[in-house]
């Protein structure tokens, strides 16, 4: 049997290469999933989770297969179904299997990947209970599916959601390793968002450099329940880049550029931020005074005498 040391060793550098700043996370999920254990990944919306799996299962040539979880979630979704045109036509078989996710990813040894673990049923989550312990399961009138040795059961959970979520059963802790993944540095976002946007040169890394200001910021507002991810930060810089363009603002010295951040954040930021249901406040008032805090009070604080 290949160790976890030995797949690691040459796949690692390669992997690395399509993130940013998740050294560690990399190398403890991947360690789990090379040596056959089911994991849930513990984090905030934007903090890598799905980019490392598709970097892990991308450089293994297998299937990522997505599952959203909510309360729609039933056992047959997650499973499978027999086609009932075909059932009246023909009566339950093999063939007229319609494979689930669940399936799916067992056939082709891939990771099922469950976004928002907690969101979904219990029963439905049971389902899974044989499929991690003995790696098959028994589908009536089809028979017994056994799962390459690829099949890991990857889960995510927003540990700032409560709505909605149910608490997970001893059994299903017992049989899922955890690891908890927070947002980046400020450099590591930095970095990320000079990636996915491309902006460069000086008005460029302004414009990065303000937009993970504040998305950075929305997380500390004593106001918001949960802040931006540095989704936000991305799409601020796009956003900005293109309101420069058509308000034909060529520099971050431009009398306008600040105007030209606040209008990006309201885009970009107001409907990522979750306000606190007790402050009598909402998400544009908060972003105005990130805003007011980073291109008024900051400036003149920072200025001589």
């Amino acid at each position: 049997m290949t160790t976890a040391g030995e797949i690691t060793a040459g796949a690692r550098e390669r992997i690395a290469a399509h993130l940013v700043g998740r050294e560690r996370e990399l190398e403890l999920t991947l360690a789990a999933a090379a040596a056959g254990r089911d994991i849930v990944l513990e984090g905030p919306p934007g903090t890598s989770k799905t980019t490392i799996l598709q970097a892990i299962t991308g450089e293994w040539g297998i299937p990522l297969v997505f599952v959203e979880g909510n309360a729609d979630l039933t056992p047959a979704k997650l499973v499978g179904h027999h086609n009932p045109a075909r059932v009246l036509r023909e009566d339950y078989s093999a063939d007229n299997f319609v494979e689930g996710p669940l399936v799916e990813a067992m056939r082709t040894g891939g990771f099922l990947y469950i976004e928002e673990f907690n969101r979904a049923p219990e029963d439905t989550l049971n389902t899974l209970l044989t499929a991690m312990a003995d790696r098959s399961i028994a589908v009536p009138r089809v028979g017994t599916i056994a799962a390459l040795p690829t099949f890991r059961v990857v889960a995510s959970m927003n540990p700032y959601d409560n709505v909605g979520t149910t608490r997970l059963s001893t059994s299903m802790h017992d049989r899922l390793n955890r690891l908890e993944i927070s947002y980046q540095d400020e450099q590591a976002e930095h970095g990320i968002v000079a990636l996915r946007t491309g902006a460069e040169g000086e008005f460029g890394e302004r414009l990065i450099a303000d937009a993970v200001a504040v998305a950075r910021a929305t997380r500390r507002h004593p106001d918001v329940r949960q802040g931006s991810s540095v989704r936000g930060a991305i799409d601020c810089t796009m956003i900005a880049l293109e309101l420069a363009g058509l308000r034909g603002i060529a520099g971050a010295d431009a009398e306008e550029y600040p105007e030209l951040v606040h209008d990006a954040m309201i885009v970009s930021l107001s409907g990522r931020i979750h306000v606190d249901e007790a402050a009598e406040t909402t998400p544009e008032r908060v972003l105005r005074e990130i805003w007011e805090d980073r291109f008024i009070l900051e400036p003149r604080a920072a200025a001589p005498g």
